[in-house]
């Protein structure tokens, strides 16, 4: 299983993600904004960052361009509310790999495992 990173300052949407994802076998670490999302990804280097885009402190935004001009290659997804293809297109642009919307669906498990196995 994966060792994964969910970045999200939403407490219910974040406990929601990680008892999913524990649930199916993960090792899961958090932050709650993008900052610290950021400085845990650099130096844990988790196999899968989920990564919200509006935070405080830091957006995700810009947290993933700061991620990738660090160098860090490692897969980052979008985890968002916003479906509309403007603001996947700008997580694209900004250095996400792939984009899961919210509300968290039944096959979201799935959904990350097929992530993770692409890589």
């Amino acid at each position: 299983m994966a060792n994964i990173l969910v970045v999200e300052d939403e407490v219910d949407i974040r406990d929601l993600v990680m008892l999913r994802l524990e649930l199916a076998g993960h090792t899961l670490s958090f932050a709650e904004n993008g900052k610290i999302g950021r400085e845990k990804a650099l130096a844990d280097l988790p196999d899968l960052v989920l990564l919200d885009m509006h935070m405080p402190v830091m957006s995700g935004h810009e947290a993933i361009k700061k991620l990738r001009k660090r160098d860090y290659t490692g897969l980052v997804v979008r985890l968002t509310a916003s479906a509309m293809v403007t603001e996947t297109n700008k997580a694209i642009c900004s250095g996400c790999d792939a984009v899961i919307t919210k509300p968290i669906t039944d096959n979201f498990e799935d959904l990350v495992a097929g992530y993770i196995e692409e890589q």
